[in-house]
């Protein structure tokens, strides 16, 4: 509402708007923030917790994944929904560190929040945090390490570290090994320059058996059976047509009627559709191809003419099967059934249908410099098989980070307590009321350290002590080992991360803390929903999950 001196209040929002202005509209966005980072906050590090999410269909889902957690979850705060883009981006750029983008965001909030109480303007608080950011990005770079290609074990130590504390980490070093060979199969390089393209590393899963059955498969797995039970189950020295065309007889454009007055007619016209599909296999034949993955239907008769030939076929092959299988075996795929010649075909070595867990599979393997590869991911039930996907996809995401920047720095908290010491020198260099915001950023960062204490149940405040006394003599990489509360070096325990990681964790989380502190009206048109908890959250969240889905504000 709006009104003048003596008049009446003008209406300007439409009836049912709700609006917060100044000091309460941010308190309640950074109470919504830090509400989202302490869902999370606990399953950070080699000792964090799981979460079993149940949604409205009943569909459960265990994970330790940040951004699987906030993904699943009904949230309703506008706020709340920023910090999980955050998450989001995070995914898509790093695969991993998605818990640590959202807790720093959260802890970046709640520092802002004293510095607000103390009337420092957010403008201030924004272009601190945006030097301090700029510094921690500087410091990184100086405090990391170059890692290249030929050292295996290194980047087998980076894929080990990104699981420690999941599901998967029974078995870590096996999934290593497959998250390495992997990478380093769909690794290309151009003009110096090394990229990794994760679409090219084909999961799939199949209940049952132990996680110890995963494997790699140097080629292409297809979730199809050949079409004829007359086909041969096993090709070898296979020479693979890849079409993206129907083997059956097109129907026409537009509407045509045919008609047929004699029984002798109807034979001529059946005798031509099997004459024309009989052409079509002929010229499968006649490429040298022995095996066919068509990316459409093949007609039953088609199917006869080609079991007939000793050719193996599948039909209804994914697109993205299609590409991978271009990739790995060097075919092209071709749309004109007319136009497939011998240059055209994939080479494998083997290919083969094999039963795996009540279904039958196709493995293509062999294939040389395959630039496209498959894991076959086993588990006792649905759930371990999810999480042990979402373990392993975090695995060849930092992998492929190292292999494309090569550059990586110690884990366990001892990248977070070197870039706060660094920043808290970097304030007295500032000055100005800048200085108090950088200064709470350095404070802010070292909530990792913190976090990775708390869930380990050690002291958090004897644990940040001891690790600033470490860093003070000089020593970088000491971190946390969680496992005795110790202060270790963590290059020699091998426990690195990428630095893109924890680079991208620390822009996003910035960048989206920034945008909220700049917020100080909040104006909302729908209504309903129940009147808010305290900083928008309803009740229950505080014991953990409970309520997440009713957020509101």
């Amino acid at each position: 509402m709006m009104g003048g001196q003596g008049q009446m209040p003008i209406l300007v929002l439409k009836e049912g708007t709700t609006r917060e202005r100044g000091k309460d509209a941010k308190k309640n966005n950074i109470n919504a923030a830090k509400a989202i980072s302490d869902a999370v906050r606990s399953t950070l590090g080699p000792r964090g917790m799981d979460k079993m999410l149940v949604d409205s269909m009943g569909d459960v889902v265990i994970t330790n994944d940040g951004v699987t957690i906030l993904k699943e979850i009904d949230v309703e705060h506008p706020a709340a929904k920023m910090i999980i883009e955050a998450a989001k981006t995070q995914d898509e750029e790093c695969k991993d560190g998605t818990t640590t983008a959202v807790v720093l965001a959260g802890e970046f909030l709640k520092r802002s929040e004293e510095l607000l109480e103390q009337n420092v303007h957010p403008t201030i608080i924004n272009g601190g945090f945006r030097m301090a950011a700029d510094k921690a990005i500087e410091i990184l770079n100086d405090v990391s390490e170059t890692v290249t290609i030929s050292d295996r074990e290194k980047l087998k130590h980076i894929a080990i570290t990104s699981m420690t504390g999941k599901s998967a980490e029974a078995l870590r070093d096996h999934l290593a090994e497959i998250s390495v060979d992997a990478i380093l199969a769909v690794m290309e390089e151009s003009e110096g320059k090394k990229t990794v393209d994760l679409d090219n590393v084909k999961v799939e899963k199949k209940q049952g058996g132990t996680i110890k059955d995963t494997e790699l498969i140097e080629g292409i797995l297809v979730d199809k059976e050949r079409v004829h039970s007359g086909m041969p189950k096993v090709v070898k020295s296979a020479k693979i047509a890849l079409i993206n065309s129907a083997l059956e007889i097109k129907k026409t454009e537009v509407d045509a009627k045919i008609q047929i007055t004699s029984p002798t007619q109807l034979q001529d016209f059946l005798a031509e559709e099997e004459k024309m599909l009989k052409n079509m296999v002929e010229k499968v034949k006649e490429s040298g191809a022995n095996v066919v993955i068509c990316q459409k239907g093949i007609d039953d008769l088609a199917q006869h003419y080609l079991a007939k030939e000793g050719i193996f076929a599948l039909r209804r092959a994914k697109k993205s099967d299609m590409d991978k299988l271009s990739k790995a075996t060097g075919g092209r795929v071709v749309t004109n059934l007319d136009d497939l010649t011998s240059e055209d075909l994939g080479n494998a070595e083997r290919v083969e249908e094999k039963k795996i867990a009540n279904d039958e599979m196709t493995f293509v393997t062999g294939c040389k410099d395959a630039k496209a590869i498959s894991i076959l991911i086993r588990g006792g039930t649905e759930h371990v098989i999810d999480e042990i996907e979402r373990n392993l996809n975090d695995a060849l995401g930092v992998v492929g980070l190292v292999v494309e920047d090569g550059r990586v720095v110690a884990g366990g908290g001892a990248t977070a307590i070197e870039i706060a010491q660094n920043l808290r020198d970097y304030a007295t260099t500032v000055g100005g009321r800048e200085q108090l915001a950088i200064e709470a950023f350095a404070s802010a960062i070292e909530i990792i350290p913190r976090t990775l204490a708390e869930n380990a149940g050690l002291d958090p405040i004897n644990t940040l002590i001891n690790l600033r006394k470490a860093h003070k003599k000089g020593d970088i990489t000491a971190g946390l080992n969680v496992w005795d509360g110790k202060v270790v070096n963590m290059k020699e325990q091998n426990v690195v991360e990428p630095l893109r990681v924890i680079a991208q964790a620390i822009q996003g989380a910035t960048d989206t803390a920034v945008m909220i502190l700049r917020i100080d009206d909040v104006i909302a048109s729908k209504s309903g929903g129940g009147p808010p908890m305290p900083g928008g959250m309803p009740g229950g969240m505080p014991g953990g999950m409970g309520g997440m889905g009713d957020m509101d504000y």
